[in-house]
């Protein structure tokens, strides 16, 4: 487990880190999110002691030591790999920094290409690779030693949909592993997707914590879906209704100004019978991010 206690950072007479406060559990994966500039690389680099800070940041109830590098998988949001290596060369050295040896990073590294499905031999030169197919290699260079703290920033940046989801599978076995997880993306829907947990920063300031589930629901069940044959017009005079737009897939998405319409709704428009779609929910990570990240400049 990863526990962050009271963190502060500044840099000069500049304070970027306020009081930071979470923990991170063993076999889950908790999502850092916040604007560009809203100090989630600092904090990143605060776990790893890259940049010195005031508070206390333990793992398993130890402080971060330089033998706990070992142990500590961390992909960077800027890539930096050796054009000129060979995949083996590259990773070898990589994995070399966190106590592993040339034979066996030789026996794995085919597993993960396989795994990963790079595109590309052990043998071939990183230069020779599409950008796709490096950012799997560094990502391979990040877990091949098993480590049980993972830190991924923005891990899915220039990838198409279909390696996403490839590197997602990964991550999901990871979780399942044991290893801690820390994980960045501007993605909203990809941290929902993936995160137990979540923690936004905004101005060095926490301002949102917890379960997923929990922070969303926080916000109460003010998003609407439903198909009715009601035009546009008649369903923003609906009980309740602040807006409302026609998605392309036919369903209204409605905004409630109280979760309590919900169900006066559905009676309006069921009348007791079947409809086809009626679903209630809470705003989206998407949404609750835009509406905290929006309150500075209010």
């Amino acid at each position: 487990m990863l526990q962050v206690e009271n963190l502060n950072k500044s840099f000069g007479s500049k304070q970027v880190l306020f009081d930071i406060n979470f923990k991170a559990d063993n076999g889950k994966i908790l999502g850092l999110i916040g604007k560009n500039g809203s100090g989630k690389t600092t904090l990143f680099h605060s776990i790893l002691k890259f940049v010195k800070y005031q508070g206390k940041i333990t793992i398993d109830g130890h402080s971060f030591s330089s033998r706990d590098y070992n142990s500590v998988g961390y992909l960077p949001e800027e890539r930096s790999l050796m054009p000129k290596l060979t995949v083996l060369e590259q990773v070898s050295f990589l994995a070399s920094l966190k106590g592993m040896k040339k034979e066996e990073v030789k026996r794995d590294l085919q597993d993960w290409m396989q795994k990963l499905e790079v595109k590309g031999q052990i043998t071939d030169k990183i230069k020779s690779l599409s950008k796709g197919n490096q950012q799997k290699i560094q990502l391979i260079a990040t877990l091949i030693h098993q480590p049980n703290l993972i830190i991924l920033d923005e891990p899915f940046s220039g990838l198409d949909p279909v390696n996403v989801e490839i590197i997602k599978e990964v991550i999901f076995q990871e979780k399942k592993r044991g290893a801690t997880i820390l994980f960045s993306d501007h993605d909203m829907s990809n941290v929902e997707e993936l995160c137990d947990d979540v923690v936004m920063i905004n101005n060095g300031h926490i301002v949102l914590n917890g379960a997923v589930n929990d922070v969303r629901n926080n916000f109460g069940l003010t998003r609407l879906f439903i198909r009715t044959d009601l035009n546009l017009d008649n369903v923003k005079n609906l009980p309740g209704v602040e807006n409302a737009i026609l998605q392309n897939n036919g369903i209204y998405k409605l905004w409630l100004t109280n979760a309590s319409y919900g169900e006066e709704i559905f009676n309006t428009l069921s009348h007791g019978k079947y409809l086809q779609t009626f679903d209630q929910e809470p705003p989206t990570l998407d949404e609750i991010f835009k509406m905290k990240a929006g309150e500075e400049n209010e």
